[in-house]
């Protein structure tokens, strides 16, 4: 059993997660782990559970928590961990195998020590940060712990955001770091290292008009905002732009000496005037360790199938030297990337070289080339041992030929996840294929239990499968949807059956990013289709069911001439949109479009046809 800190309060058992109710044991649970191995002193622990104003019962309410917080161990199978009275307070024993904020710290020292090979030093952050699971310590309901102690843990997880930033930049990799600097920029906008790494970053990559005009919108932030100027490193840097210094050989290795001569501890602080507990999206491009997939759902016969043969030995004949293949397909947003992930964790223990996710596309979703891709997991697994294998997770292949030149070891197996069906991969290289579509309803009913909370859901059982039925089943829109709720607490599933069913598409959004939101992962996937084959999708979505070719072609309105006013569009374009993961398999016909991508496609050609009668 592990407890999981950096971020809701959880118990985790293998892939199996609970996240904890909101309760007085809970905020007494996170208080002790916090401080784990420390003895924490009572009068602590009261003001942790009932802030200031304690009643004055506290000491033997805090004695009747602990009571219950045994119970809550014994309930959920907790064993080799206690809470034990000691003198003065009350001590709990965790190690980093079974604490993840012990984990993390463990890992950011093991990366210190690697500071001088910045590749490993690199990996070993990422894999410390992997272990971040959303916002800390939400669930847990504390004025004193969020006040005193949540800003210290963040403060901990943004060095390293930061370090792993110069490490970056150290190595040329300055494309990469942009991805994690723009978001962390903006959640984070007063802390000044942040910005200084975005502006070299741009400036590096050859856009230095971008990175004068971000300098110029910091410097009004924090004149108009906080009435101060920007540091001096910042004005320093503004400098060189301008007279066109080279910021590559020099300015890198000076960021990498300068952060490893001061590699920050657990208690460091930064020049930091404004943030907030947000955690940053992992989203860059590049080859990291596979981070863990938090409240895990559904996809059990997909999951175990697959762990079964990354898992199984060699075949006693061979098979030409190739790597054992496996391929995760679908739609966009069908959780891919999720099952790969997930199953990566579970069958870790039998491949000790290493499993690696590897980004396959930018962020603005261009394809990244094979060379490129080869280059880069090389130099993040180093040289093979004897008798060991590692794990790649390839994540968003576009074509086939991003994949081949990385199924040439025999030391290695391959998880392929992409929207494309692949089957000339298949034909070529083999491999085992797994094609993903919507949840069930008992998989939707389940996420949402793992999400919102047993009480929560119990309570109104029949507006959760109310809410599912809206989002389709479709595992982004129930993420999102489930992402909102945890955010309102108090608002009651039947009220947000009306809110989301007044406009689903619409609500299916997250406000504070935007990105995330089920209209821009259906445009971002369009705009990878090929123009023609986007303009007969759209036609397809916004009209009758017989463009599919659907059974009911043959009693569709006919024309004049008795011909049908729509023909079924060629099959040919039909089988490329479902290689694209766009059309699912009938009935009703040969195919057919989840509900949610028909009406955003018909809200999409709505739109268009507005804007052109203006015009």
């Amino acid at each position: 059993m592990r407890f999981q800190l950096l971020g809701p309060l959880a118990l985790a058992d293998g892939p199996d997660v609970v996240v904890l109710q909101p309760s007085k044991p809970v905020i007494l649970l996170a208080a002790l782990l916090l401080h784990a191995n420390s003895t924490v002193s009572a009068d602590y622990l009261q003001r942790a559970v009932w802030g200031e104003d304690q009643p004055a019962t506290a000491r033997a309410a805090l004695q009747t928590c602990v009571l219950r917080l045994r119970r809550l161990f014994t309930k959920h199978g907790v064993t080799g961990t206690s809470i034990e009275a000691v003198p003065g307070g009350y001590r709990i024993t965790a190690g980093p195998p079974t604490l993840d904020l012990l984990g993390f710290r463990d890992q950011v020292r093991r990366a210190t020590a690697l500071a001088g090979d910045p590749e490993a030093e690199l990996y070993t952050l990422k894999d410390a940060l992997s272990l971040w699971q959303g916002s800390l310590l939400a669930n847990v309901r504390s004025d004193v712990l969020h006040r005193d102690e949540v800003p210290r843990l963040s403060e901990e997880r943004l060095r390293a955001v930061e370090r792993v930033c110069d490490l970056l930049l150290g190595l040329g990799r300055c494309g990469e770091a942009l991805v994690d600097l723009w978001t962390a920029t903006r959640v984070y906008p007063g802390h000044e290292r942040f910005h200084e790494q975005l502006i070299e970053a741009l400036y590096r990559s050859g856009r230095q008009s971008q990175a004068l005009a971000e300098y110029r919108r910091v410097k009004g932030f924090l004149l108009d905002e906080l009435g101060v100027d920007p540091s001096p490193s910042l004005r320093q840097l503004e400098l060189s732009i301008l007279r066109g210094e080279d910021l590559g050989a020099g300015g890198a290795t000076g960021a990498l000496e300068s952060a490893s001569a001061s590699a920050p501890g657990p208690g460091s602080t930064s020049r930091v005037i404004q943030g907030a507990a947000v955690p940053l999206p992992a989203a860059a491009p590049g080859a990291g360790p596979v981070p863990a997939v938090p409240h895990f759902t559904g996809r059990e016969a997909e999951a175990a199938a697959m762990a079964a043969r990354l898992t199984a030995p060699p075949s006693p004949s061979g098979d030409g030297g190739r790597p054992l293949t496996v391929l995760v397909s679908g739609a966009p947003g069908i959780g891919k990337s999720a099952l790969a992930q997930h199953v990566a964790h579970l069958v870790r223990d039998s491949f000790p070289a290493g499993r690696l996710l590897v980004r396959m596309t930018r962020a603005d979703g261009r394809p990244r080339t094979a060379d490129e891709v080869a280059a880069e997991v090389g130099a993040a697994l180093g040289p093979a041992r004897a008798g060991e294998r590692a794990l790649l997770v390839l994540d968003d292949v576009v074509d086939a030929d991003q994949v081949r030149p990385l199924l040439t070891p025999q030391d290695r197996a391959v998880v392929v996840t992409s929207r494309m069906g692949l089957g000339g991969l298949i034909a070529t290289h083999g491999g085992w294929v797994h094609r993903l579509t919507a949840f069930t309803e008992a998989e939707s009913y389940a996420l949402l239990l793992a999400t919102l909370g047993t009480e929560r859901v119990e309570a109104e059982p029949r507006a959760a499968r109310q809410l599912t039925a809206l989002c389709g089943h479709f595992p982004a829109a129930l993420r999102i949807l489930t992402a909102r709720l945890l955010t309102r607490p108090g608002l009651r599933l039947g009220d947000a059956v009306d809110w989301l069913g007044d406009d689903p598409l619409a609500r299916l959004t997250l406000t504070d990013s935007p990105d995330h939101s089920v209209s821009g992962l259906f445009d971002r996937a369009l705009g990878r289709l090929d123009p023609r084959l986007s303009e007969a999708f759209l036609r397809i979505g916004a009209g009758p069911p017989e463009l599919l070719g659907e059974a009911d072609v043959a009693d569709g309105p006919e024309g004049p001439e008795g011909r049908n006013d729509h023909p079924p569009v060629p099959e040919d374009v039909l089988e490329q949109l479902a290689d694209a993961g766009l059309l699912e398999d009938g009935p009703p016909g040969p195919y057919r479009i989840h509900d949610l991508l028909r009406a955003h496609l018909r809200r999409t050609v709505r739109i268009r046809n507005r804007r052109t009668e203006k015009v």
